[in-house]
């Protein structure tokens, strides 16, 4: 598996699909990482606290809209 180094620069968009993914668009800094011996491989994502904030803004508002689209006899019942 190849590991990467991920910087956000900044947060542009976010959607949601039909399958209930979340997509992002960034402008982000790219670099390979070079894993680290006896520590499993992982890529890390950096970001500040200000994109941080953007992100949870981004989340919560998707999140809203994704439940909004559910069928409302669904909503808090399981089977």
């Amino acid at each position: 598996m190849k590991t990467h180094q991920i910087e956000i620069q900044k947060f542009k968009a976010a959607s949601a699909n039909q399958h209930g993914q979340l997509m992002f668009k960034v402008d982000a800094l790219v670099s390979g990482k070079t894993p680290v011996e006896g520590i499993e491989p992982s890529s890390v994502i950096l970001m500040t606290e200000q994109n941080a904030r953007v992100l949870m803004a981004l989340l919560k508002a998707q999140l809203v809209e994704l439940d909004s689209k559910k069928p409302k006899s669904r909503h808090g019942r399981h089977g």
